[in-house]
């Protein structure tokens, strides 16, 4: 299954979550969609609720099932456990990293930003969003006055969004640097990401 690229606020009123940014028009209707929708849905297998939450994470960061599939076969591989290491990888993608410190409104515009072309790390341009940034490495919206007033607007908007300790953001030159890996508390919380692993060790 592709990215998804359709209505956002039908997925948010699917899952009764803001998956996506909220709008107006799921806070008038937050309720299932559908003609029915206001009705008590019916009681949800365990399968079913393993999709879900695996759905609602994928959607989240904007990723096909191909690579939500292998990030989390690399994290099953890794000694730890597979919930956490998962989500931390997920948490240290470039394009997540740029949504996190405020460069872009959304997960999905962070992901633009990264595939135009914006963003620097470690000296390099970086257009791959996938790209996993690691402890030490240097973030940098590129110099050109494009980039830069792109970058500026977003932060102008995203005021009330707090830069996680694990990143230390430079408002003033638009440069940031990854402090350490981020710590499981710092993760997407809203997702039961045991389900996830139950989902896929079925």
């Amino acid at each position: 299954m592709s990215r998804y690229t359709g209505p956002t606020t039908r997925i948010n009123r699917r899952f009764s979550q803001a998956i996506f940014a909220p709008t107006k028009a799921f806070e008038r209707k937050p309720h299932l969609p559908g003609q029915h929708g206001p009705r008590l849905r019916r009681k949800l297998s365990d399968y079913a609720i393993g999709l879900n939450e695996k759905q609602k994470l994928r959607y989240m960061y904007g990723m096909t099932e191909k690579q939500f599939r292998l990030t989390f076969e690399r994290a099953k591989s890794k000694r730890g456990v597979t919930g956490e290491i998962f989500l931390q990888m997920l948490e240290c993608r470039l394009d997540n990293a740029v949504y996190r410190l405020g460069l872009a409104k959304s997960r999905a515009a962070a992901r633009q930003f990264v595939g135009h072309g914006h963003i620097v790390v470690n000296g390099k341009k970086t257009d791959i969003s996938s790209f996993s940034v690691k402890e030490g490495d240097e973030i940098e919206v590129r110099e050109r006055t494009s980039s830069r007033q792109l970058a500026t607007k977003s932060m102008e908007g995203s005021q009330a969004r707090t830069v996680p300790e694990w990143l230390n953001l430079n408002s003033d030159t638009l440069k940031a640097t990854v402090n350490r890996i981020p710590s499981v508390d710092e993760t997407e919380q809203s997702i039961n990401v045991q389900l996830i692993v139950e989902y896929y060790s079925r």
